[in-house]
Parts: structure tokens; sequence; C-alpha cells
């Protein structure tokens, strides 16, 4: 039987020619060099090559596809992701370039994936009202579930961009200091409480000038994709340490994400209005005449192999396009390769809870040494199409 054509594609295959997600690989003969790739089916396109193979239409972004890193085109901007984009889908939909482009094919089961961009910032916001209302049940029972300013706003803190890894990094179990409320003192060991955070993340790629705010109509411009995230959480050295200045260590361990970023305008199929507001906005956050700010994003969660969750990214209350806007109101500038985060995505059922602390009310079991977790999701594309978002997998270790 012959090999089947890179070209020719499963039915409903979520990695077709409405995704072209990018991503860096490396490949067993060259693993030194690292090359901007796009995901088409089951295979890598590289990028790198595609300018000589069809040099009329891409040629003049040779040099950001040769990069190492998706960060040059990143900082290039919209119109240049939207040429580039269309390039690439011509390059595995004309027939009249198949000669040209099958060569550059490499298949996914046979090359490294990298980290596909240099992460400049990262902020990780709480932007899911069920997630957010449970974990203030579980902490504060005889108090208001959410604090005051929920509603007005959308709470972040800036993480550590530094042990943001690719999928597939093992993490090792953190330690730090623990202490129960029983215990008159606080120990110091592994973590007895690990858990994940089922979150989506957002790719800046155009940065801003400081002390000027990215408005709600300039998100298109700034934000380049989408990938999924887990955040890795070790509950009980972030019960001890985060107040009143929030998490530290029991989130800094590690924050792994997808392999492949889905641009932002392979999901305009998915776009849908965020939940109803119980309060006014104020001007900059008032997204009432704006486009639809919610992504219908339907989010897996495995653990072993079995599936414990399905999140939906369409209950989130607040919109990334806020988080931005929220993130650079006081004048704060974006840097090409930040990443920000929607916080854990949960919905209102029990099968939609996106970390262990709320699947087990705050009781446990946590993550086992050897567990290994991964998240996927897909979202509604063109003509019956899904848009396939790529898997965020990490296996745990033990502490060293």
């Amino acid at each position: 039987m012959p090999e089947q054509s890179p070209f020719d594609l499963a039915e409903g295959d979520p990695f077709g020619p409405h995704n072209l997600p990018y991503g860096v690989f490396s490949t067993a003969d060259a693993p030194d060099r690292r090359r901007i790739g796009v995901r088409y089916g089951d295979r890598v396109l590289d990028l790198s090559a595609l300018p000589s193979a069809l040099p009329a239409a891409i040629r003049p972004h040779a040099e950001l596809l040769a990069a190492p890193t998706l960060n040059p085109l990143l900082a290039a901007g919209r119109p240049v992701w939207q040429q580039i984009r269309a390039a690439v889908r011509s390059a595995v939909t004309d027939p009249a370039h198949r000669g040209e482009v099958a060569p550059l094919f490499h298949p996914l089961d046979e090359v490294t994936l990298h980290l596909p961009f240099e992460v400049a910032d990262y902020v990780d916001f709480y932007s899911s009202e069920h997630h957010a209302t449970n974990v203030g049940r579980i902490f504060r029972p005889d108090g208001a579930a959410l604090p005051p300013n929920w509603k007005h706003l959308p709470i972040g803190y800036h993480g550590r961009a530094g042990t943001v890894v690719a999928t597939g990094t093992p993490v090792v179990r953190p330690q730090g200091q623990r202490k129960a409320p029983e215990d008159e003192l606080p120990s110091f060991g592994p973590s007895l409480r690990l858990d994940i955070e089922a979150e989506v993340g957002f790719v800046v790629g155009t940065p801003s000038t400081l002390h000027e705010p990215v408005g709600l109509d300039a998100f298109r411009e700034h934000v380049f994709g989408v990938c999924l995230v887990n955040d890795w959480s070790a509950r009980d050295i972030q019960a001890w340490e985060y107040v009143p200045l929030g998490p530290f260590l029991g989130k800094s361990f590690a924050t792994s994400v997808s392999a492949w970023i889905t641009p932002l305008d392979a999901l305009d199929e998915a776009r849908t209005p965020p939940p109803a507001r119980d309060f006014p906005l104020l001007p900059y956050l008032d997204d009432a005449a704006a486009e639809p700010g919610g992504l219908d994003l339907r989010i897996e969660v495995r653990i072993n192999g079995e599936t414990v969750s399905r999140p939906p990214f369409s209950a989130m209350y607040w919109t990334a396009a806020q988080q931005l806007a929220h993130m650079t109101v006081n004048g704060a500038s974006l840097r090409t390769g930040d990443l920000f985060a929607s916080g854990t995505v949960s919905g209102p059922d029990p099968d939609q809870l996106g970390c262990l602390l709320e699947l087990t009310r705050g009781k446990g079991p946590y993550l086992q040494d050897g567990d290994e977790v991964t998240l996927s999701a897909w979202a509604p594309g063109p003509d019956g199409s899904r848009i396939g978002l790529g898997e965020v997998t990490g296996r745990v270790l033990p502490a060293k």
C-alpha cells in the first residue's frame, strides 16, 4: 500500500487547513538545529524551507522563518502574521504547490518538539467565577466565597517566566514549608498536595509602549495566539505562604505549555459572548460594544489516561481582552513573548472542574509520583470543522 500523501487528511482532522498552529521542532539528523514548523494532520511542515519552495509568496519573510524560535515572527505584527498564514494555507491546499511542498513535511512522531517561544513575562489570572467560588467555599466556609473586588477587575499575579516548560517536560515534586491548621509550627518537605490547573494561555506578539495602556480594541494587534497551560500547584505550600502577597513557591516550580500555538485568527468561529456581568464595568473593561470576547474551547483533563473533567472555557467570566487591558491599564508595557493565562477553567457541573482541589472538595487525593496529566482541547471551526489545540502532558517525578 502506498504511503498516504501528507496533503490527504482524515475526515475531521482537527489540525487541518483552518488551524495551522506554529511550533518549534528538531530532527534526529540535526538535533541542535531548531526550526519553525506548522502542524498539519500528523505531520510538521518545515517553514524554514518554505521560502525556497514558494519564493514569490513567502521569501520576504525568510529571515523570520529561519529563526530557532517564534519570537521574531511574534514581533513582526499582525499584517505579517496574516501574510504568512495565507501563504502556508496555500502551500497545503493548492495542488499546484504539491511537488515543491511535499518534501518539507516531517512525521510528527519523528521530530522533537521544543518550547516554541522565549517567555518574556508570565501573568496568571483567576477568571473563572465557578472556580473562584468553589475555592472560596473550601477555604472560607463561613465567609463570602468571592472577594469584594472579584467582579470589578480580573484578579491576577505575576508569575515566573523561567519555569515555563514545554509539554513532555517532567515535573519534579516541589519542596517547601507546609503547615496544616492543626500544626503548631511549619515543617519542610515535599508537597503532599500537588495539583493541576487546567488553563488557557495567550501569547503576546507585538509589544506596547511603556505608560500607554492597551485597550480592548487593540487585543488582536498584540496577541498572536492561544495555547493550553497546566499551571501546576502545590496546595499545601501555597496555603501557608500566600497571605498577604499571594502565590510564590507553591506555583513557581513549573508551568507546562503546549508545543503548538494556535493563531488567534483560527478561532474566529469559536468566539462567543462571556457570561452576563452582575455589575457595571469601568470603561476600560466595558466590552458591551466590542466583538464577543469569550472562546468556546472544550477542554479535557486526563490523569493516567482516564478522563476526570471536561472544563468549558466559554464559562469564563473575564475575557482575555479584558485581562490584557487590565494588565496594562497602569502603564505596564507588553513585551514580545509575554504569556498570560486564564486561571483555572471550571464550569458549573461536577464533571467540569479544572483542578483536584475542586474535584475532591479539598480532601484529596492529589497527584502521586508517577502520575501523568494530559490536557487537550478543541474549538468549533468553519463549516462544522474542529480546531485542535496542542496537548499538554507532564509526568510527576519524586522530589529531589
